[in-house]
């Protein structure tokens, strides 16, 4: 009975000094990254990941703000345990694909993005990013179809969505892969 109740109140201590609940250390988590205080976010999403290590959101987060520091191992350590935790969270896939593209992981990014644009229709991030990793991926045959497919394919969904900048971005990427595979490739 003594050891129960010293436990208990062990516990209920030291969820006292730490203050807040794992899902109060997310919204914190939330509210640093979106004042771009990436450091204390990850302090905030790593506490609440010590509490509720199953939580795939606050992996995700976690993964985010990594990647807004440009901590880029440590944010596809995160993104790779959200998706480990939840593999239809097309999301994380978009992020995690990034972040290896960031890193000149060519064939990790396409195996997730890869994912994302059969599941996902629509994603023009994804196309974007699925191209690029194409395009400079040098492990096999260049996938000069795939390339100029997924490229023009962001392109239009990017002007769809009406976000002109990224359109225009990924069409120069575009205009440069037509011109270097030759342009009657894909018309």
């Amino acid at each position: 009975m003594r050891v129960g109740l010293f436990l208990a109140l062990f516990f209920f201590q030291v969820s006292t000094a730490w203050g807040l609940s794992p899902e109060q250390w997310f919204q914190e988590g939330n509210r640093f990254s979106s004042e771009g205080q990436f450091e204390k976010a990850v302090e905030a999403y790593e506490k609440s990941i010590a509490a509720n290590a199953l939580s795939p959101v606050a992996h995700y987060n976690l993964g985010i703000a990594y990647k807004n520091l440009r901590q880029l191992d440590k944010a596809a350590t995160s993104l790779e345990k959200s998706v480990e935790l939840e593999p239809v969270n097309m999301d994380a896939r978009v992020t995690l694909g990034n972040v290896y593209n960031l890193q000149e992981r060519w064939g990790d990014a396409i195996g997730q993005l890869n994912i994302v644009v059969h599941r996902k229709k629509g994603d023009a991030q994804a196309h974007g990013n699925l191209g690029w990793a194409y395009y400079n991926y040098k492990e096999g045959p260049p996938f000069k179809k795939v390339v100029i497919l997924n490229l023009a394919r962001a392109v239009a969904l990017f002007k769809e969505q009406g976000q002109v900048q990224a359109a225009e971005a990924t069409q120069k990427i575009l205009e440069e892969a037509r011109n270097k595979f030759g342009v009657s490739l894909i018309q």
